[in-house]
C-alpha cells in the first residue's frame, strides 16, 4: 500500500501567481493531489541509480539502431533519419532534458522501466516548482524530496557551451548566442512549461527570447529567425514526429539547417529515438531480462498479461490491457489505433487504499534529478493528477 501524507491544498490563485494556470481538470477537481507520497531515502536512491542506469542502456539501443539501420523498425519518420544521425554524431547537440515512466519503486515493488518521455515530457513545471511550493507552504522540510530538476536543469543549459560536466569555464566559453523558446499558441500549459525553461536558461547566463512557432522564419541556408533576428540555440516544445508528419517542409530545412551548422535544436533530433516504445523492444532484445525492464516485443506477448501501446502516443490513448489469450481487460481509446504497436508484459503499478494507481516520474538532465508521480485508474490519462513526494 502507498504511503501518503495529508496536506493544506495549494489555493488555485497562488498557483497562478506562480504561473501555474493548469490547475483544474475539466470535472473541476484539483489536478494536484493534496497528498504527498512518502518514500524513504533508500527508495529515492533506487530511483536515482535506477533511471542513471537505464539512460546509459538507451544509448547503447540507440547507437545499435543506428548502425543496423533500423529506423523504419521502431517507427522513426523517413524525413527524420538523416538530422537524426546528424545530432547523433556531433555532441554540440546535448539532451537538455527527458522524463522516465518507471512502475514500482514503492511499497516493496522492484523498479520498472515503462517508457521514457525524451523529446517534449510534460510535468516538469509540477515536478520543479510546485512540489517545492507544496512542502513550503504546508511548512514542511523543503529539502525533503528528491528533488533538484531547477538546479540540475541550470547546469546542463551550461553544458551546451562547455560540453562537459564541469561548466565552471561557461562564462569564459559564452560568446552571446541568442536562444529562442518557442511553443504553439492557446496552449497554456505549454506556454508556461517553455518559458520556465527560458528563464531556467536566463538564469544560466544565456540571451533569450520567446516566440510563437508561427511567428519564427526558417531557412536552408541562414537558419532560424525571429523579428528579422538569428538564434543559434532553439527549444520547441513540439514533438519530433509531429514536424515529420505534419509539416514534412519544416523537417526537411531543419535538416538543412543542422547540416549547415546554422542552429542548433533542443531536444535534438536523436531524443525520437529513445521517444519510440520501439526501443522497448530493441532494449528487451540487448537486455533480455534485464531487473529493470519488462519483456517487450512488436508481436502479443504469449501466455502472460500485457499492456499494448503505440510507439508514438500520448496520455494513455489507444493502449489497452489484454489477459492472457490477448483479450482486453481494460482499454482507453484514442487517435493512435492505428499507429504501430508494441506489447509490453503487464505489471502493477502500487496502489493507495482507494485502489488507485502511482507511477513515479524521474527527470534526467545529465543525471537523475527529479521525482514525481502520477494517480489514476490502472490505465493513466489526460485525468490522472499530480502527485507530490516526501523523503521521511
Amino acid at each position: 500500500m502507498v504511503t501518503l501524507q495529508q496536506t493544506t491544498p495549494l489555493d488555485p490563485s497562488y498557483l497562478e501567481s506562480l504561473g501555474f494556470v493548469w490547475h483544474t481538470d475539466s470535472d473541476e477537481s484539483s489536478y494536484i493531489s493534496d497528498r504527498l507520497v512518502c518514500i524513504t531515502e533508500a527508495e529515492a536512491e533506487a530511483y536515482y541509480e535506477a533511471t542513471n542506469s537505464l539512460y546509459e542502456m538507451y544509448i547503447e539501443a540507440a547507437e545499435y539502431v543506428i548502425e543496423n539501420n533500423l529506423f523504419h523498425e521502431i517507427g522513426i519518420p523517413f524525413n527524420l533519419v538523416e538530422l537524426i544521425k546528424e545530432s547523433w554524431e556531433h555532441d554540440v547537440h546535448w539532451h537538455l532534458y527527458g522524463r522516465f515512466d518507471l512502475a514500482g519503486g514503492i511499497d516493496g515493488k522492484p523498479i520498472k522501466l515503462l517508457e521514457f518521455n525524451a523529446d517534449t515530457p510534460t510535468a516538469l513545471f509540477e515536478t520543479a516548482i510546485i512540489q517545492w511550493a507544496m512542502l513550503k507552504q504546508n511548512n514542511l522540510e523543503e529539502e525533503s524530496q528528491f528533488n533538484t530538476l531547477y538546479e540540475s536543469l541550470v547546469e546542463n543549459f551550461k553544458r551546451l557551451v562547455v560540453l562537459e560536466e564541469d561548466t565552471e569555464s561557461f562564462e569564459e566559453q559564452y560568446e552571446g548566442w541568442k536562444f529562442l523558446f518557442t511553443s504553439i499558441k492557446d496552449n497554456p500549459e505549454e506556454e508556461q512549461t517553455v518559458r520556465l525553461l527560458q528563464h531556467i536558461a536566463t538564469e544560466a547566463g544565456f540571451e533569450t527570447e520567446f516566440a510563437y512557432i508561427d511567428e519564427i522564419e526558417f531557412s536552408n541556408e541562414e537558419g532560424i529567425f525571429y523579428h528579422d533576428e538569428p538564434y543559434e540555440l532553439w527549444f520547441k516544445l513540439i514533438p519530433w514526429e509531429d514536424i515529420a508528419l505534419e509539416e514534412s517542409d519544416l523537417a526537411m530545412i531543419l535538416t538543412h539547417i543542422i547540416q549547415n551548422q546554422k542552429a542548433i535544436i533542443f531536444n535534438p533530433a536523436y531524443t525520437l529515438l529513445f521517444q519510440s516504445k520501439g526501443l522497448l523492444k530493441i532494449l528487451w532484445d540487448l537486455y533480455p531480462n534485464h531487473p529493470l525492464l519488462l519483456e517487450s516485443s512488436f508481436a502479443p506477448l504469449r501466455g502472460q498479461k500485457q499492456v499494448k501501446k503505440p510507439i508514438f502516443g500520448r496520455e494513455g490513448e489507444s493502449v489497452s490491457i489484454l489477459d492472457e489469450n490477448t483479450q482486453p481487460i481494460q482499454s482507453n481509446g484514442g487517435e493512435y489505433d492505428n499507429h504501430k504497436m508494441v506489447y509490453q508484459a503487464y505489471t502493477q503499478l502500487p496502489q493507495d487504499s482507494e485502489g488507485l494507481s502511482y507511477q513515479a516520474g524521474v527527470f534526467y538532465a545529465y543525471e537523475a534529478c527529479g521525482l514525481g508521480f502520477r494517480k489514476g485508474s490502472k490505465i493513466l490519462d489526460n485525468m490522472s493528477k499530480f502527485v507530490g513526494h516526501l523523503v521521511k
